[in-house]
Parts: C-alpha cells; sequence; structure tokens
C-alpha cells in the first residue's frame, strides 16, 4: 500500500541555484588557492569564489586571478561602490566594467548592499544605510531597474548592511521596507545573517528570528555568514573573527525554513591564515547539512 500522501504545505524555495558552500577570495590566498597545480587541493571543500569587484575590474594581476579562479570554480561577484542609494546618477562607466568583469568569469550573479556610499562625486569608503521612507524606496526601485538594464544577463541581489544609527521619523522598519522593495522590484536578496544579529542587538526592539521569518523566501539568492566584534555596548561587524553560535543558529533557522542556499564565509579584516578560513566555511557546511542531510537540491551541501 502506498504512503499517505504529506498534507504539510510545501516548503518556500530560496532563489536558486544552490553553489554549496564558499569562501571570498582574498589576495593573500592567492598562492595557495590558484598556483596548486594539483587542481586547487588545498581549498577541498570550497564550492564557489567571491570576488570583491573592486578589486578585479581593471587590467592587471586581479583581473588575471578571476580568470584563473573562475577555471577552478564557480564565481560570483560581490561589490561596495554601486552607490544604490544614492543621489549621484550611476556610474555607467562601472556598470560596464561590472558587465565585463562578469563576462570574463562567468558570474552566476552580482550583488551589492542597500546603502548609499558617496554623494556629490566623493565616495564614503563606508555603507550609509537608506532613510526608510516611501521617497527613499521609490528611488532605489528606479535605480535597480536601471542596474539591471545595464546589467541584463546576470541576476542581481542586494546585501541587507549593518548599520549604527537610526534615523528620525521613518515609517517602516527594516524588514517592512524589505518586503515592499522585494515586491516592487523582484531584486534579489543576499541575506546577510550576521548583519541581522549585529543589528539587533544593537537597536532596541530588533528580534532575528523574527526578521529572517519575515523576509520572501524566494527571494534569497545567497547567505553571508561572518563574525564580529562585541565592544560591550555595541557590535561592530569587523568580519574579522569567527561566527558566534547565535549567528549558526539563526542560520540553520533561515535553512530550516527554505532549504539550501549558497552560503559564504566572509573574513575581512585581520585575515587569518587559510586553514583557519577553511575551517569556517567547513563549519557553516556542518550547520547546514545538521539541518537538511549531507546533500539537498539544487546543488551539494
Amino acid at each position: 500500500m502506498p504512503p499517505a500522501a504529506s498534507t504539510d504545505p510545501p516548503r518556500p524555495q530560496a532563489a536558486g541555484p544552490c553553489l554549496g558552500h564558499g569562501i571570498g577570495l582574498r589576495r593573500a590566498h592567492w598562492p595557495a588557492l590558484l598556483d596548486d597545480p594539483q587542481g586547487l587541493a588545498p581549498a577541498a571543500g570550497v564550492d564557489f569564489f567571491e570576488l570583491l569587484t573592486e578589486n578585479h575590474l581593471s587590467p592587471g594581476p586581479g583581473r588575471r586571478a578571476a580568470r584563473r579562479a573562475a577555471a577552478r570554480r564557480p564565481i560570483v561577484l560581490h561589490g561596495t561602490a554601486l552607490n544604490i542609494g544614492g543621489l549621484d546618477p550611476l556610474d555607467r562607466d562601472y556598470l560596464a566594467a561590472v558587465a565585463a568583469l562578469a563576462h570574463d568569469t562567468g558570474a552566476r550573479w552580482i550583488s551589492d548592499h542597500l546603502c548609499f556610499s558617496g554623494a556629490h562625486g566623493e565616495a564614503f569608503h563606508d555603507l550609509i544605510p537608506v532613510p526608510r521612507t516611501v521617497e527613499a524606496l521609490d528611488h532605489v526601485s528606479r535605480r535597480i531597474d536601471a542596474v539591471r538594464g545595464a546589467l541584463p544577463d546576470v541576476p542581481f541581489a542586494l546585501e541587507n548592511p549593518s548599520y549604527y544609527i537610526q534615523y528620525a521619523g521613518q515609517p517602516m522598519d527594516e524588514l517592512t521596507f524589505w518586503q515592499r522593495l522585494i515586491d516592487r522590484t523582484g531584486v534579489r536578496l543576499l541575506l546577510d545573517i550576521n548583519n541581522v544579529y549585529v543589528n539587533c542587538a544593537n537597536h532596541p526592539g530588533g528580534d532575528p528570528d523574527a526578521f529572517v521569518d519575515g523576509l520572501p523566501a524566494h527571494a534569497v539568492q545567497q547567505i553571508h555568514l561572518a563574525g564580529h566584534t562585541d565592544l560591550g555596548d555595541v557590535i561592530i561587524d569587523t568580519h574579522g573573527a569567527p561566527m558566534i553560535d547565535p549567528v549558526v543558529a539563526l542560520y540553520q533557522r533561515v535553512l530550516r525554513r527554505i532549504g539550501p542556499v549558497s552560503t559564504l564565509f566572509e573574513w575581512d579584516n585581520d585575515l587569518p591564515a587559510l586553514p583557519v578560513l577553511l575551517a569556517e566555511n567547513a563549519r557553516a557546511r556542518a550547520a547546514a547539512q545538521a539541518v537538511l542531510g549531507p546533500a539537498g537540491p539544487g546543488g551539494r551541501l
């Protein structure tokens, strides 16, 4: 007798495909990761590389490293200079250079941050949060459309950044702003789990579980995991330490809800030796396997 059909509702699915678990490709690790004649043996367990877009736009060592990385693993691009929330016109030369890099590397998608990072032609070298107003929602939505027009051949995602200030008089909380932006534009989400934890810890009333539960599952293209620095009265998103257990638990909560998602561990400051970075990547994989099993649809876990 065949088993009875499940009455459980289908689990919502993240945007695919799932590439598995990857790491950011940083210059200090190029020799070990890209020069190994045995085919990337030092990076066993690394399923894909994320390139910091601005490090690889120009001809030279960065671009050559990007091509070598693409010959070994799938590539995704992650930038900081788009200035999607800014009032200056979008930099068309920059977008053209990003499109060329994506073509050279076969990038699976391109991402940046929901922020503004410059004004009046000056770069701030920081990611400033966008005011959560109707006007900002309209403005960012138009610019998302423009970016996708300039990058028509590759999916585009925005990351939820960490922030340390709150603007007065905002009519929307962060979750509502994201829900409306995704509903209006269909933009994909690079969900940074550590940033969710940091923001909810730093600002009164933050509930990380409610935040991740309320995000549209179908929009999640990729997940970032990272460490931070707890100063006691404030947590700083330094990307310079191992993950803490609550961030791992929040990651597992997301996976229980939406299934396998391409996941990358970031370590940017005080860059450790490669084995330390690979150990965090393996830790992320083990956390996913504890929830979903050794493999899942759309890609290896």
